[in-house]
């Protein structure tokens, strides 16, 4: 697990260049706060308005992303409001707090947008919760929201806007569109709500002043799950990074917090782990998460021994909130959403050698390089819903050696259609006849695999590339290779006799 979150691999830095951007709009974000004379609770609002900005918004395109960010106020400010006028109404406050959850999470059925402004709006409630807001305090955090944002944007698409340069991660639209989506989104509300209310109510049975942790707690579970394998893994992970951080914060945030220099390197280190490991580890994002916020409630006067142990309690509360969710309400099953991945992703990699194809043959137009970063975000889609299989706790022994299987032969189909894009992008290469040949049998295999039902899956590897044995030119290398996994993929994916991998 430490090694996935530190030693994956890291194409073009992006991993590298996310986390150090999102240290430095937020820092940048915090000092205008305390320029601008804000106090502490103005500026940890206007420092998690701007890391939810730099966190959340995945819009495909740099002026997506822009538009994204500058309707985060639209939700968020409202919502703030509410949330501080209900401050001393409980009731209303929790029926408030639960419908901006099912909100946000039926937001997601219009994309990558929909997605970022419902995190946006229940987070705001949720930090009007950790901060007590009042009413009398809403023009000072209307203000550092809003210099934040300024602040963060200044760095996202002025000082340091690397997406115009290098292909950022992908941000890749559900498997499903359309009524299924709308479907799929609806009942995600709807488990969501109702584990919402199960977290609240046993939440505040363990705390009528910490609650709220058991709803972000199953909040998070369910952000960017789809079926109940992965809301079950997620939930599982959130609460394994909650306890390592907690007994880290035992260590550090505990005994240094009254140092502020101090804590604002723990703060800063935190926020870079968030960023840094999100993409590859939910465990190590939770632990980085869990640390810079025992920090904050350090600065804030009111870190203690307790307050760390009861964070664990709320945290199994809402995991399990969620957990009962996914299995008793409109449970949505993993199979047909992991084929779905697959399927994908194997037509990616067809698109991916038929633009490397003709990027040999000579049309200038042509550039795999983009599909290659569609391929890798969709291949991490595959490892989320194939997670609850692969778990080492999984007892389905055949169906997670088959997982396991078409997870391997998938990395060997992104590893060589990468190396088929870089030798496409040198000028010098030439075109090969036998090229054509080897792109239209990659072709038929991924036909084979998506469309029909495992035509030629019992041809083997071998046979299909004897013919071009010879070839040692670093295109045909890549291609069989490729043609390689792409068979071998017809035994676990054949349709004619196989079981769903999923569950």
């Amino acid at each position: 697990m430490l090694r996935r979150a530190f030693v994956a691999p890291d194409p073009g830095r992006v991993r590298l260049r996310f986390a150090s951007r999102a240290v430095l709009g937020i820092g940048l974000a915090v000092v205008v706060c305390g320029l601008a004379g804000h106090s502490l609770v103005a500026a940890i609002t206007g420092g998690l308005a701007a890391l939810l900005a730099l966190f959340t918004v995945t819009d495909p395109t740099v002026r997506g992303q822009a538009v994204t960010t500058a309707l985060l106020p639209a939700v968020g400010l409202p919502v703030l409001a509410l949330a501080a006028v209900l401050h001393d109404a409980p009731a209303a406050r929790d029926l408030a707090f639960l419908a901006v959850m099912g909100a946000g999470v039926y937001a997601r059925r219009w994309g990558p947008r929909g997605h970022s402004l419902g995190v946006f709006a229940f987070m705001t409630f949720f930090a009007a919760q950790f901060l007590h807001t009042v009413p009398g305090q809403l023009p000072e955090l209307y203000a550092a929201v809003l210099l934040s944002l300024v602040a963060s944007s200044t760095v996202r698409f002025g000082l340091w806007c690397y997406e115009r340069r290098i292909a950022g991660p992908v941000a890749v639209a559900p498997p499903t569109g359309g009524t299924r989506l709308a479907r799929i989104t609806s009942r995600q509300a709807v488990q969501a709500t109702l584990g919402g209310a199960f977290a609240l109510a046993i939440g505040q049975l363990l705390s009528g002043e910490r609650w709220y942790w058991a709803v972000g707690a199953t909040w998070w579970v369910f952000v960017n799950t789809t079926s109940r394998g992965e809301t079950l893994v997620r939930g599982f992970r959130r609460f394994l990074g909650t306890v390592l951080g907690i007994g880290l914060g035992f260590l550090v945030a505990i005994p240094l917090h009254h140092q502020p220099a101090v804590a604002a390197v723990v703060v800063a280190a935190g926020i870079f782990g968030i960023f840094y490991t999100a993409a590859v580890s939910y465990t190590w994002m939770m632990l980085a998460v869990t640390v810079m916020a025992s920090m904050l409630y350090g600065l804030l006067g009111v870190l203690d021994p307790a307050l760390l142990v009861l964070r664990v309690s709320e945290t199994a509360v809402g995991a399990l909130g969620a957990v009962l969710a996914v299995l008793l309400v409109l449970p949505v099953t993993t199979h047909s959403v992991t084929d779905a991945w697959v399927e994908r992703a194997l037509r990616c990699v067809r698109a991916c050698t038929a633009e490397a194809a003709a990027r040999l043959g000579g049309d200038a137009e042509a550039d795999p390089a983009p599909r290659v970063a569609e391929l890798e975000s969709l291949l991490g889609r595959v490892r989320l819903s194939l997670a609850p299989l692969v778990h080492p706790f999984s007892p389905m022994k055949a169906r997670k050696g088959r997982a396991r299987q078409v997870l391997a032969l998938l990395d060997d189909c992104a590893r060589e259609v990468g190396g088929l894009a870089s030798v496409a992008a040198d000028p010098e290469a030439s075109h090969d006849a036998r090229l054509a040949a080897a792109c239209w049998r990659v072709e038929a295999a991924v036909e084979a695999l998506t469309d029909a039902p495992a035509v030629g899956a019992d041809r083997r590897p071998e046979e299909a590339t004897a013919s071009d044995a010879a070839a040692a030119e670093p295109v045909l290398v890549h291609l069989h290779a490729l043609e390689r996994a792409l068979l071998e993929l017809a035994v676990p994916l054949r349709r004619s006799d196989r079981l769903p991998i999923g569950v």
